[in-house]
Formats: C-alpha cells, sequence, structure tokens
C-alpha cells in the first residue's frame, strides 16, 4: 500500500495528460493529493502505535536493488505536506492556467514533480532517494522553464539543474561509500543498526558529500542564487517550490542523515555556519526587491538558513523548533506566493510600488495576505509567533560561546523577514489605489487556497497542540530517541517573549522606512552568481579552444585520433606487461598460406590503387581471404557472413565512389609518412596481440558451456546462431536495433540531396545474368533462414543474400524496378523485423518468464520464438541494406 499510495503522483500525471483541454474538470484532480495527504497523516497514527514500516516494488534485483519505501514521523511529515499543499496548488491552477493551451502538460509535469518529492522523503534506499533527487531536479526544470520561449526562463531553468543536478553527484558518491562503509543502503538497516558511520575512514567525505547534496539543493549560500532566479516559473510552481517541496529537501536529507552522520564537529559545524550565512543573506536581500516574488525568494533563502541552522545545532529544542517553524513557513510562504500569483493574474504586475489600495477590490485575498504576513512577522496568535518563540528559547538555552551571536542574527534576520512580509502581504492591499487594479472579482479558485493556507497558520498558531504527534515523530526519528512534544502558545513573561517583541517593533520600523531603507541597502549582492557564470564561462572558452581540433568535420581526422588512441593504449600495454615467451607454432597448412597471401595483396593492391574501383575490389579480395581463414579454421557461419558482407560492400562502395575523380595526391610527403607511420604501428600492435593471444592456451569456459548445452537447452545444433538467437539475444536485440537507426540516418542523410530514378548503366550480359541469378538467391537466402539453426545459416546470413539478390536487380535494371521487385518499401521491413523480435520476447513475459525466454511448439524442427526472432533479424537486415543501396543508388 505504502509503494502504491507513493507512485500515485505518476498515474496522476498520466490522467491530467488525458484531460487535453477540459480545464474545468481539472480542479478535480485536486482530490488525488488531498486523499494522499489523509493517508499518510493517518499512518502516523500506526507509526506512534507500532514503530516504522516499510514496503518495497521489484526493481533491479540483479543489482539487489527494488523501489523500497519507509515511512516514519520524518517521512509522513513531509510526505503530507508535499500531498496536502499540493492538492490546493492544483486548485489554484486549474483557473490560474485559464487561457493556457498547454495546462494539461503542466499539471502533468506538476504531478510528475509531487511523485518525485514523494519519493525522495518515502525511499528506504539511498540510491532509490538519489533516482527520485534527480527526477525532482529533472521536473523542477521542465516547471521554471514552462515559459520556454523566454530566454530568462531557459536560463533560469538550465541554472537551476545544473546547480542541483551538481549536488545530487554528490548524493551519489556519498551512497556509494555508505553502502561501502556500513555494508549496507537500507535507511531501516543503517538505523537500527547503528552503522558507525562516524568512525569510518571516509566518514569526512561522506559528510562533505552528503552537506553539498543538501545545500544545493535547498539553496544554501554560496549556491542560494539560482532561487530568486527561479522565479521565472509560473507562481503556481513557485508556491509549491518554496512552501513544501523541492528547498526543503535538502532539510529532509539532513534531518534523514542526522541520527548517521550528525553530532560531530565537522557535521554541526558547516551545517550552522551556512545556514546563518544564508540566513542573514537572504533576508538582508529580501528587503532590497520590489518584485513580489523575487523579495518572497530571498526570504524563502533565509528561511531555509535558518532552519539549516538549527539542524545544525542539533539540540532537542533546536529540531523542535525546525519542524514547527517549517509548518508555519509552508502556510504562511505558500499563502503568500499564491497571493503574489492572483496580484499578477489580476492586475499584470507584481511590482510593490505599484500596487496599493486593493483590499476592497479582492477582500478575500487581502484577507489571506494580511494573516500569512503577520505569521511571517510572528505575530501572537499565529504559527509564525510560535515558531519563533521556540527558535529564540533554542539559541538562548544552547549554551555555546557562538549562541549569542547565533541569535543576535535570527533577530536582525527576523525584523528584516517580518519587514518582507509586511511588504509583500500588506502594501498590495493597503492605503490608496493606485496604477494597477483588477477588472473584475477574483475567481474562488484563485481565493480559496492562499485563505485555507493562511487560516492553516492561524489555527495551528491558537491550538499548537493539534501538532504535537506529527511534530514529535519528526523529532523522534531525526533524533533517533524518543522525545515528548508540547507545545503551547503562551510560555509567560521572559526574555524570548522580549526578543519576540523587539522583533516586531523593529520589523514595523523597517517597514515603515522601506524606500528610504531599499535605496540605501548595501551592498545589494554578495556575488555568488558570478561564480556561476565564470565557471561557464570558462568551461565555454575551453570548448571553443578545443572545438576546432576535436570536430574538424574530416573523417580523415577522426579516423586518425580513434587508431592512434587505440595503437598507444595496446602498444602502451604490451610494454609494461611486457611480451611473454614465444609460444610454439602450428603447422602452416598451404591453404592456410594461400590464404593469408591473398589477405595481404588484396590490401597492398587497395593502397597502391590509383582507381575507385581498383581500390573497392583489392578490399573485396582482402575480405574474401579473411572468409577463407574463417573457412579453413571451422566457422563456416563466418565465412558466409563475411562473403556475403563483402559482395554488399564492393557493391555499396561501388555505388559510392562511381560519380568520383580518380585518386590524387593531395597529402604532402610528411603528412603521407605520417599517415603511414601510424599504419605500421597499430597493424603491428594488433597483429603482435593476435599472435600470442591466438596461440596462447586459455580455457575456453564459455565455449565449452555453449557446445554442451546448445542442442540440450536451445535445442540447435548450430552453436553460434543459437548464441545470436537464445543465449545471447538480448545482445543481438540491440544490434539489430543499432543497424536500424544507422539505415534510417542514412536516408535521412541522402534524402537531402537531388535525385534521380536510379536507371540502370549496365551491360547486357549483367542484366541477363540478374534474371537467372535472382530467384536462385532468393531461394538460397530463405533456405539459409530456416537451417541456420541446426546447420550453417540464419537470418543474419540469409537476409544478406537476399539483400544481394534484390541489389543486383538494381544493379542490371535500375531502383525503381528493384523497388516494384520487392513489393514493400524497406523501411517497413526494418519495422516489421523489429516488432517481430520485440513480439518473440514479449511471448514468455506473459507466462512470468525472462524477457527473450525461448518458447517451443516443437522443438525437433525448431519451431518457437527463436525461429520468430531470426525471421525478425533477416527482415531487419534486409531492409537496412537495401534502404541504403536503393538510396545511394538514387543518388
Amino acid at each position: 500500500m505504502l509503494a502504491i499510495l507513493a507512485l500515485s503522483p505518476f498515474l496522476l500525471a498520466l490522467v491530467a495528460l488525458c484531460l487535453g483541454k477540459h480545464s474545468r474538470w481539472t480542479v478535480l484532480l485536486a482530490f488525488g493529493p488531498a486523499m494522499l495527504a489523509v493517508c499518510f497523516g493517518s499512518m502516523m497514527q500506526a507509526v506512534m502505535t507500532s514503530g516504522p514500516f516499510s514496503a518495497s516494488l521489484p526493481w533491479a534485483e540483479s543489482l539487489g536493488l527494488t523501489l523500497a519505501f519507509y515511512a516514519d514521523g520524518l517521512s509522513l511529515l513531509f510526505a503530507t505536506l508535499i500531498c496536502a499543499i499540493g492538492s490546493l496548488i492544483v486548485i489554484f491552477t486549474s483557473r490560474y492556467f485559464d487561457r493556457e493551451p498547454r495546462a494539461a502538460r503542466f499539471l502533468a509535469t506538476l504531478f510528475a514533480f509531487m511523485g518525485s518529492m514523494l519519493g525522495v522523503v518515502l525511499s528506504n534506499n539511498i540510491y532509490v532517494l538519489f533516482v527520485f533527487w534527480e527526477l525532482t531536479g529533472f521536473t523542477s526544470f521542465l516547471l521554471i522553464g514552462f515559459y520556454h520561449e523566454r530566454k530568462e526562463a531557459r536560463s533560469s531553468a538550465i541554472q537551476s539543474f545544473v546547480v542541483t543536478g551538481t549536488g545530487g553527484m554528490g548524493l551519489l558518491a556519498a551512497a556509494v561509500l555508505i553502502e561501502l562503509s556500513a555494508g549496507s543502503h537500507d535507511f531501516s538497516a543503517l538505523l537500527s543498526g547503528h552503522a558507525g558511520l562516524r568512525e569510518s575512514a571516509a566518514y569526512q567525505w561522506i559528510a562533505l558529500l552528503v552537506l553539498a547534496a543538501a545545500f544545493t539543493k535547498s539553496a544554501q549560500t554560496p549556491f542560494h542564487f539560482w532561487l530568486p532566479n527561479a522565479m521565472a516559473a509560473p507562481t503556481p510552481v513557485s508556491a509549491y517550490l518554496h512552501s513544501a517541496t523541492m528547498v526543503k529537501a535538502g532539510l529532509y536529507l539532513v534531518a534523514r542523515m542526522t541520527p548517521l552522520l550528525g553530532g560531530t564537529a565537522l557535521w554541526m559545524g558547516l551545517a550552522t555556519a551556512a545556514g546563518a550565512v544564508t540566513m542573514t543573506v537572504g533576508a538582508w536581500r529580501a528587503v532590497a526587491e520590489t518584485d513580489l516574488k523575487r523579495i518572497l525568494a530571498y526570504s524563502t533563502v533565509s528561511a531555509l538558513g535558518l532552519l539549516m541552522m538549527l539542524l545544525g545545532i542539533g539540540t532537542e529544542s533546536a529540531v523542535t523548533a525546525v519542524f514547527l517553524y517549517l509548518l508555519a513557513h509552508a502556510c504562511f510562504k505558500g499563502a503568500l506566493f499564491l497571493v503574489a500569483g492572483t496580484l499578477e493574474h489580476e492586475t499584470g504586475t507584481r511590482d510593490v510600488t505599484r500596487l496599493g489600495g486593493l483590499r476592497s477590490a479582492m477582500p478575500a485575498t487581502a484577507l489571506a495576505a494580511l494573516l500569512a504576513a503577520c505569521s511571517m512577522l510572528g505575530l501572537p496568535l499565529l504559527a509564525g509567533f510560535v515558531g519563533k518563540e521556540l527558535l529564540y528559547e533554542a539559541l538562548l538555552s544552547h549554551g555555546s560561546p557562538w549562541a549569542l551571536f547565533l541569535l543576535a542574527l535570527a533577530v536582525g534576520s527576523g525584523a528584516l523577514l517580518g519587514a518582507a512580509g509586511l511588504i509583500s502581504g500588506l502594501s498590495p492591499f493597503a492605503g490608496k489605489i493606485r496604477q494597477a487594479a483588477p477588472a473584475h472579482a477574483v475567481a474562488t479558485a484563485l481565493s480559496i487556497p492562499p485563505l485555507t493556507l493562511a487560516a492553516a497558520g492561524l489555527v495551528a498558531g491558537l491550538y499548537p497542540a493539534i501538532v504535537d504527534v506529527p511534530i514529535g515523530l519528526a523529532v523522534a526519528s531525526t533524533l533517533a530517541r524518543t522525545t515528548p512534544v508540547h507545545l503551547s502558545l503562551w510560555h509567560g513573561f521572559n526574555a524570548v517573549l522580549l526578543l519576540s517583541l523587539l522583533t516586531l517593533c523593529a520589523a514595523a520600523a523597517l517597514y515603515h522606512w522601506r524606500d528610504a531603507m531599499r535605496e540605501r541597502i548595501w551592498p545589494r549582492s554578495v556575488g555568488t552568481e558570478q561564480l556561476y557564470t565564470g565557471a561557464l564561462r570558462a568551461l565555454d572558452t575551453v570548448s571553443a579552444w578545443m572545438l576546432p581540433a576535436l570536430q574538424s568535420a574530416s573523417l580523415r581526422s577522426y579516423a586518425l585520433v580513434l587508431i592512434l588512441t587505440a595503437a598507444t593504449l595496446i602498444s602502451g600495454a604490451l610494454a609494461w606487461n611486457g611480451l611473454p615467451g614465444i609460444p610454439q607454432i602450428t603447422e602452416v597448412r598451404p591453404a592456410e598460406a594461400a590464404a593469408a597471401f591473398l589477405t595481404i595483396a588484396g590490401a597492398i593492391s587497395a593502397v597502391r590503387a590509383r582507381a575507385t574501383i581498383v581500390a573497392v575490389l583489392s578490399l573485396g579480395v582482402t575480405g574474401y581471404g579473411v572468409a577463407l581463414t574463417f573457412l579453413l579454421f571451422g566457422a563456416p557461419d563466418l565465412a558466409m557472413t563475411q562473403f556475403s558482407v563483402e559482395t554488399l560492400t564492393a557493391i555499396i562502395f561501388t555505388l559510392v565512389f562511381y560519380h568520383f575523380r580518380r585518386f590524387r595526391s593531395l597529402s604532402s610527403r610528411m603528412i603521407r609518412l605520417r599517415d603511414f607511420t601510424v599504419a605500421v604501428v597499430f597493424g603491428g600492435s594488433i597483429a603482435l596481440s593476435l599472435f600470442f593471444v591466438g596461440t596462447s592456451v586459455t580455457p575456453f569456459g564459455l565455449g565449452r558451456y555453449f557446445a554442451e548445452n546448445s542442442a540440450v537447452l536451445a535445442h540447435g545444433r548450430n552453436i553460434v546462431n543459437v548464441i545470436l538467437v537464445d543465449f545471447r539475444a538480448l545482445d543481438t536485440m540491440g544490434e539489430i536495433t543499432v543497424l536500424a537507426t544507422a539505415a534510417l540516418g542514412v536516408r535521412a542523410l541522402l534524402q537531402q540531396g537531388p535525385r534521380n530514378d536510379g536507371k540502370p548503366v549496365s551491360p547486357l550480359i549483367l542484366r541477363t545474368a540478374a534474371r537467372l541469378l535472382m530467384p536462385l538467391l532468393l531461394l538460397y537466402g530463405f533456405f539459409l533462414l530456416l537451417r541456420g539453426h541446426n546447420a550453417p545459416g540464419g537470418g543474419f546470413a540469409g537476409g544478406l543474400v537476399v539483400a544481394a539478390a534484390y541489389s543486383l536487380n538494381a544493379f542490371a535494371f535500375g531502383t525503381v524496378t528493384a523497388r516494384r521487385a520487392l513489393l514493400v518499401h524497406p523501411s517497413i521491413l526494418i519495422g516489421a523485423g523489429l516488432l517481430m523480435a520485440l513480439g518473440s520476447g514479449i511471448f514468455p513475459v506473459l507466462s512470468g518468464k525472462e524477457f527473450l525466454t525461448a518458447q517451443w511448439l516443437a522443438p525437433t524442427i525448431g519451431l518457437g520464438s527463436p525461429l520468430i526472432f531470426d525471421l525478425g533479424v533477416f527482415c531487419v537486415v534486409i531492409g537496412v541494406v537495401l534502404t541504403m543501396t536503393f538510396m545511394l543508388g538514387e543518388e
């Protein structure tokens, strides 16, 4: 059940796509995440009575991985928050995008993002967490760049993806180190077994990598710049990112890993210092902005820094303050972002200097904004006040020499955040009406979500005891011990209350002089974004410097680099390891010597050729020599395939080189000497390697296995074909897919040029021979296909022979005649062949077996799924070869 609930948003994404343009029905999709929130909230009672529980689904079982999910107080608190606020975002979106034709795609991406976040907070496996972690980055990239026609949206989406994705690579490295150090990758096992990671030799690296992932995702300085820039996203995305999802993922990771990695000076010092700096920088920048969303974005950066600082402190009161303030922040920040979206939707602007006096035109929105702003300010009776009191209490009771300094920073940042809350939630509705004013009443779907969130903050402030259980369970999961939590609104007259009053007064004063403060604030930026832009420019510079050498558009240069690299590696390996002793050389038979002489003579003739046709024929002689070698050493299948390939290669080369001029010497003597040297070194290293490999005595266990089991397990005596269509059918499936892709690529390239009707230019003798040979070749090709499972042949060799028959026909009578004789288009053959090969592998899956497991109807005569697979190979090979032959013939 837990696994189904965690993955259900992905199903909702498909439903959202199916709704298409029926925007009036999209509001019904909000019931999905609402019901998920109820389910996750009800699970807290089960966790409180019976403890955490887990569930899993099959995934990569051969790697020891399953889609494992884990429910404890920490994960359920985040999951409930994600789904509850997600349902309100869906309601808001149904009206916000009432004129957007891409609304269905947006909602589908939003649900995929929701599912990714649920995967992050519910994962029981650190590798599964990494997968969902990166999926949140990808889906947020799509959401931030939703208005992709705008340059700002594209650059912001790329920036967020690069920054958070780089941290994700650190998380993957940390996962590997954790498994190597603790012997497990499941959180339930690590937490219950007290993994001892703090004592591990890799602890410092693990802690640094985990914190790097958390800092990038939760926008800690110096990585905070991506979050305000992400305001290029639609407002529902901004509200969801800031209130309950992506930016809180880093906080979740730190809380989850605290029982395993926390308590050390490295962990506490880095988290506390980064959080304190981020809290201060974010609050300072928030009051310098005039765009509503950027004000709220920087205030979110400050709040994230505050929460990270408290997690770094790690005391019971600090962690309790983390989760209460997290809930309060989700309510008031989500409400304020939705208010900003409503203002932009109704007035066309987010500039606070142009907004004012809208309380009478938008009463419900004004009430939601007022409640949210007061909660952000920390006014009594609201959740923000209770959270801020716990924050001050945790810092006062800490006893550290740095506690008073951190307390001073918190008070100052709290005053700046309170002023930012009033600027964003009060100033657009107070005073006189300015330039921007709504033309009509605000829709209910735009008013209900922010009002609901603001009201939730009021209820949690008046009755904070209602969140005792979820916060207590989350604190217990973070500290790995049972911790009773009893929240209350009133704590009496004490130093904490005085600090709260001081914060309120300072925030009110800053709000009053907000225009003057905005003009005089300095510095306006800490400049960390320049690190990102500078790194990108450096990469662009290096790429521009290297590109001409690596991408010279010269096939000769590419081949030279590849051959030279291979020769260097092979020669270096031989020189490093030393050559083994000269083995005993067996007697060379006359037929073998003749085949070798033929191969060498063909190669020398190809190098010395001065005409293209001579070079093509010489290469064919070399290929036939290799085929004879295969035949002499008992490999008839390879020999048959080699003969067919060489014949077709000669045909295709002739078509390509037919219009070329005679060879001329275009290279200087030094270039030719260089190429000769590289060729000799490469050929010599390959020959030397093959000499020692071929004459060494190596136990071929795999070959013996195939020889012993091909007839028993696969009902075939042709070992080569049995390997291709049964034992290693998946490899063959990949190979024919590559062939099909290459053929389609050739077709696409050749279609760019002018076409002709492929008229024949062949003499009468060739046309007469083609009439006689074509039916014989077709018959022989089908014969090879049907006999291939027990005798030399098979789909590949048979397909080459049939393709050769049609290629010969195209040479003799033109491609138009050959196409007509084929009856179907070559592309159809390619598609049909791939479908047959795929279909032969699906049959066993339906009966509960592995993909491409052989299924037999009459094994004695070879009737079964391998025959269908081989027929698919047969069709793909014919289609690929004829696609190239016909296109080249018409070029």
